[in-house]
């Protein structure tokens, strides 16, 4: 047979990526990678190895334009099947050769051994001094063992002005291992080339020119583990419809209908036997596979041979090597969606089967979460049911909640009704995801054809104990309880766990704290014997929930600190947002606002539901409040409001929201609302617990914000007797900010100065800032009187000084108004004093006029600033000259018109 001897011109320029990436990743730039390849230099063989698609040639052309700015000699040579024969292979290798090294190599001309010829070469490359490179792509395209053989030797013989660069989709039989303990074999792998968040974010921006959360950001690179090809078959489906951004799910699924099928047809499965595609399509029906499930599923005794040969071929095959050295595998999820649709109609006669095989020995492996997704896509639900009925109950305790819900919705109505176990399942599945009105539905819907033997009796009296406290009746609830305790055998601990803890939740909002935590440790005990992963979490924020009650803040975020630590591999929902909302309302406290706003966009990330992230959003509120964020704060609430209204909240949540909200209208002296918030307001039946005790607060305000002082006082009394009473610490310091309010408004200055030195005295035990700093300027002047007056002790003068400086942070019209920026923008405006304009303040003057604005004597001027009494006296003296006035009632009536003029 005649080999081409003519050589095709494109096959030495550099190669170009399949179209649909050519055009669209060259704009992203591989930063970390070309820097890599920058010490391809110090290696004999630089190996880039990855299936197909993730972008290897286009960063070879990326790296490749860098050399050749620099005039650094290259060549490149793009295989094809053609060149197998070892004297076509000899042409286009040394034609490239001759184009890198500028060496005439035409006279060496290919004698029958392709060894004998690399030699020759060789002999000629002695006279090149300056080094370069040559570039081999597709090299996973040569099955010519000659050849394989004769790179070897030329490996091994290189010179070492020379670096060769292979681009395979496979790693090609060339020693590479000794090759790598000899440190001659720079690599750059699948992981290595998979796009980054980073650059997956780049990539988007630029083709759709707009700006993506980091949310979708990782959400789509996650799906498609940075595939390159992936991420452009995305864009087409976008600019189809640019909706699809926002729904990852929906996005995939268009993909897989659009382009993926006839990408990889011609890409990968034109290359595969038939026998191979079939092996791969029984696999691909499993998430992750071992030995034991390829053989089962395959009946092939060699299935882990041919998924090592997989792996080998760059098939888009992962292997997983557990920690006791088993060996696992994985498709990459876009291939496995794939395979397992042609599965389904390619092999439709196995498709059942096939999923009935893998969900049996997935139960036999222990993995019952597993066995149901498998369970799932079988037309009998009989397996279905019969692995619910055995594995429900621990898949809930390890937090398998989603999974369970998504069964129990696809297993018929006549299965699930005439089961009690799968009964109280489906209702503790609603209770923990906070589902309340969902709970009460089932309990009502479900009417046993026999009396319930004592045992499963005991079982739904522990249930229906958890739904009284949802609704607030724990006296119902500890009775309910204590019921249950009784009814239940030693065997049921779970059930023993929920009504303890259940009495133990009764105790707390009974106002027994004491009792309360005592039971909540017991209930942590219990959980962690019985590996009840829900109650285990749940006891402890309780714990975390009453020591916060008593004022014992740290002991309270140190426990969750720990709780969280342990709950890393946990995605429970929504117990793991009220983990973080808890660690969000202590930093609240603290006043760590940009933490107490992680937390909650934490927490918000983890809720599906966006009702339910309610709570969430309430802190965030706040804590936009307490910077003096009016605007934002007031878009949160008003988001709020419409999220309740969409459902069925329970009433601390309303609760919550309220005091936001009544916050909001004290700081904007808005009133016009309040008759109307106090005529559907709830009207807690006692005020033992701090749940009640911030609504009843929440009634005073309102009251306090109508001037009807009275029954505000009134109110605020009978909270304060009943904290002593109950030792509710926390909420003994904001009934007394309260009260602080309302003493000072009615003039009562000696009453009110007691109550504000009781709480920051309080305030060395819970360390309570913000409760302070959100009262703003009633309590600045208040504080500020104190200081001068030297009467606070040294922990509690600390705290006020701290407190007076975030009040003038978050104030607007205070202090930190007087910023660079502030002061630039005052100056441009046209209406300002030309004598300013004359001879302008410094910026330390600036501060000092905040200062003075703001209430602060000589004194405080230099504890703020930290400078002595005579500089400050002269800054006052400049500014005075500056801006005109004589003493400090005009300097303050002055800087109020200059605030007045720019809108505040």
């Amino acid at each position: 047979m005649q080999i081409v001897t003519k050589l095709i011109p494109t096959k030495l320029i550099s190669s170009q990526s399949p179209p649909i990436l050519q055009s669209q990743l060259q704009g992203v730039e591989r930063v970390a990678l070309l820097r890599l390849l920058d010490q391809a230099k110090s290696y004999p063989l630089t190996l880039i190895t990855a299936p197909a698609g993730y972008g290897k040639t286009t960063l070879l052309s990326q790296w490749k334009n860098r050399l050749l700015a620099k005039n650094i000699p290259l060549a490149w040579f793009t295989l094809d099947e053609s060149d197998n024969k070892a004297e076509q292979f000899s042409h286009y290798f040394a034609s490239a050769l001759a184009k890198a090294t500028g060496i005439s190599l035409q006279d060496i001309g290919y004698q029958n051994s392709l060894i004998d010829y690399f030699g020759r070469l060789l002999a000629q490359l002695d006279q090149v001094q300056s080094h370069f490179y040559l570039i081999i792509d597709d090299y996973h395209l040569i099955e010519n063992s000659e050849i394989h053989d004769a790179l070897r030797f030329w490996l091994k013989h290189q010179p070492n002005t020379m670096s060769l660069i292979l681009l395979s989709r496979l790693t090609p039989p060339l020693s590479i291992t000794n090759l790598r303990i000899h440190d001659k074999l720079l690599e750059i792998d699948v992981h290595q080339l998979a796009f980054t968040p980073n650059e997956t974010r780049q990539f988007f921006e630029q083709k759709l020119n707009e700006t993506l959360s980091d949310e979708i950001v990782f959400s789509l690179c996650e799906r498609v583990e940075g595939w390159a090809t992936a991420l452009q078959l995305m864009i087409l489906a976008i600019k189809q419809n640019s909706e699809l951004i926002h729904f990852p799910e929906k996005l995939l699924s268009k993909l897989n209908q659009l382009h993926i099928a006839d990408y990889l047809n011609e890409e990968v499965f034109h290359y595969v036997e038939p026998e191979v595609k079939q092996f791969m399509q029984r696999c691909a029906i499993l998430r992750s596979m071992n030995e034991k499930l390829v053989l089962a599923l395959t009946k092939d005794e060699n299935g882990v041979k041919k998924l090592d040969d997989l792996e080998k071929q760059g098939l888009f095959i992962q292997r997983l090597i557990q920690d006791d050295g088993e060996i696992w595998w994985k498709f990459h999820p876009i291939l496995a969606s794939y395979l397992a649709q042609s599965c389904r109609l390619e092999l439709p006669n196995e498709w059942q089967q096939l999923h009935q095989t893998a969900s049996m020995v997935w139960l036999k492996l222990g993995y019952g979460s597993e066995a149901l997704y498998h369970a799932q896509m079988l037309d009998n639900p009989e397996t279905l049911y019969r692995i619910l009925q055995e594995n429900g109950w621990s898949l809930f305790h390890q937090g398998q909640l989603k999974l369970l819900e998504d069964c129990l919705t696809h297993l018929p109505s006549e299965f699930l009704w005439r089961d009690e176990n799968l009964v109280l399942l489906k209702a503790w599945l609603a209770q923990s995801q906070h589902r309340y009105q969902d709970v009460l539905g089932i309990l009502q819907k479900f009417q046993p054809k026999a009396p319930l033997t004592e045992s499963f009796q005991g079982r739904f009296d522990a249930l229906r104990a958890q739904v009284a406290i949802n609704n607030g009746d724990e006296e119902q609830a500890y009775l309910l309880a204590t019921q249950a305790l009784n009814n239940l055998p030693s065997e049921f601990n779970y059930a023993q766990i929920v009504a303890k803890s259940v009495i133990g939740e009764a105790q707390h909002c009974r106002g027994y704290l004491k009792d309360g935590l005592q039971i909540m440790q017991q209930v942590e005990k219990l959980a962690t014997q019985q590996r009840a992963y829900h109650h285990w979490l749940w006891s402890r924020l309780q714990q975390s929930e009453i020591l916060s009650a008593q004022g014992f803040w740290q002991s309270a975020y140190d426990l969750l600190k720990e709780t969280t630590q342990q709950t890393n591999d946990f995605h429970q929902i929504p117990m793991n947002e009220f983990l973080l909302r808890l660690k969000g309302q202590i930093l609240w406290e603290w006043h760590h606002l940009d933490q107490t706003e992680a937390m909650a966009n934490a927490g918000i990330e983890l809720l599906e539901n966006e009702e339910e992230q309610v709570q969430c959003l309430a802190l965030l509120a706040k804590s936009s409040l307490t910077k003096g964020d009016l605007n934002n704060a007031e878009r949160l609430i008003e988001h709020c409001r419409s999220l309740l209204a969409r459902s069925s909240p329970h009433k601390d949540w309303v609760t919550a929201i309220d005091e936001v909200q009544l916050i909001y209208w004290q700081m904007k002296g808005d009133t016009q609302h309040l008759e109307s918030w106090l005529a559907q307001a709830h009207f807690p039946a006692q005020e033992h617990n701090h749940f009640t005790q911030r609504q009843w607060r929440n009634i005073a305000r309102c009251y306090l914000l109508r001037e009807d002082y009275e029954q505000a006082l009134r109110i605020l009394n009978s909270l304060l007797k009943t904290t002593a009473i109950f030792n509710l610490v926390s909420d003994s310091q904001r009934a007394l900010i309260l009260r602080n309010r309302l003493y000072y408004l009615q003039g009562k200055p000696d009453l009110a100065q007691r109550d504000l030195i009781q709480a920051l005295n309080l305030s060395q035990q819970t360390n309570f800032i913000s409760a302070f700093v959100i009262e703003g300027d009633l309590v600045a002047q208040q504080i500020r009187q104190l200081l001068q007056l030297n009467v606070l002790d040294e922990l509690s003068t600390h705290k006020a000084q701290f407190i007076l400086r975030s009040i003038n942070q978050h104030n607007r019209h205070k202090t930190a108004h007087f910023d660079e920026a502030f002061v630039k923008s005052l100056l441009e405006n046209p209406q300002v004093p030309e004598l300013l304009k004359i001879s302008p303040l410094t910026q330390r003057e600036w501060q000092v006029l905040g200062l003075i604005y703001s209430g602060y004597s000589n004194e405080q001027i230099c504890q703020e600033l930290v400078v002595a009494i005579t500089t400050i006296k002269t800054h006052i003296r400049n500014l005075y000259q500056k801006i005109g006035v004589s003493n400090r009632s005009e300097a303050i009536e002055y800087t109020r018109s200059l605030l007045r003029m720019m809108g505040y």
